[in-house]
């Protein structure tokens, strides 16, 4: 049974695999785990991989041209690339974290043998999905990428923040999208991750300061680390989670579980 959490002979792509983050922890564990490991990020990945392309996801067709690059058939993809908001526009942030990972999805996709996977990773932040969603189902229905960067560019008020609004949508474009790809013997998935300690994080505490931050933690009583993120996802993309498809996986330490129960409250 061990094969089933082994990456041998499987060929991923990773965006967002540079640097420090979440990212970046998916590509070392995985690089130990035998995978074949392309990586679409503006940084360097932590570990040599088999290729590395710079990429602003911003760009479709740069984008595009980076996944015809990479060589057979795919079998995982990691969506792990994401703007924090502020310092970024709105318009930017829910371009990289929600239309891009659809884009690249949809690029992989028609390379992707039946048994593949697709993870994103959310974030608690979007936790109100789905009361939020009739107002997103316009976006959510938008047939390209270009598409979805003019329904943001005609409604800021919708997206006004960036983050939270653009992990709601990733959310919902997964649960979605999910029956689609599985249709294709493709499963698809996500994470909502609690705050958790990446480069990102000062960019969250001067939005939002680190006290109202720290309210999202409660659950196990401190922030995550990448590497505790990076382990969901490798497992969701993996033959171990053969029968998991079309989920949310929360992965905030139990606050959301908790402030549901009444056990906590997440007054400020």
């Amino acid at each position: 049974m061990s094969n089933i959490w082994s990456y041998e002979g499987r060929r991923v792509v990773i965006t967002g695999g540079g640097g420090a983050g979440m990212g970046a922890a998916i590509v070392t564990e995985l690089t130990d785990l035998g995978a074949e490991i392309h990586v679409i990020d503006l940084k360097e990945p932590p570990v040599p991989v088999a290729s590395h392309q710079v990429v602003d996801l911003r760009d479709p067709d740069a984008t595009s041209n980076a996944i015809a690059s990479i060589p057979g058939d795919i079998h995982a993809l990691f969506n792990c690339a994401g703007l924090p908001g502020p310092p970024f526009s709105d318009v930017d942030t829910v371009l990289v974290n929600f239309a891009a990972s659809r884009h690249v999805t949809e690029l992989c996709a028609p390379r992707m043998p039946i048994g593949s996977a697709v993870v994103s990773i959310s974030s608690s932040a979007g936790a109100s999905y789905a009361l939020n969603a009739d107002k997103w189902k316009p976006l959510l229905l938008t047939k390209s990428f270009d598409d979805a960067r003019a329904w943001c560019e005609q409604n800021p008020q919708a997206i006004a923040s960036g983050y939270a609004p653009s992990k709601e949508i990733l959310i919902l474009w997964t649960l979605y999208a999910a029956h689609d790809y599985s249709e294709r013997g493709i499963r698809l998935n996500c994470t909502s991750p609690g705050p958790t300690d990446t480069p990102m994080m000062p960019a969250f505490e001067d939005f939002a300061g680190a006290p109202l931050i720290d309210l999202f933690a409660r659950g196990l009583g401190r922030r995550s680390t990448p590497e505790e993120q990076a382990y969901v996802c490798i497992f969701l993309n993996s033959r171990a989670a053969s029968y998991i498809n079309g989920e949310n996986v929360a992965t905030d330490g139990g606050t959301m579980t908790a402030v549901t129960a009444g056990r906590i409250n997440l007054d400020f």
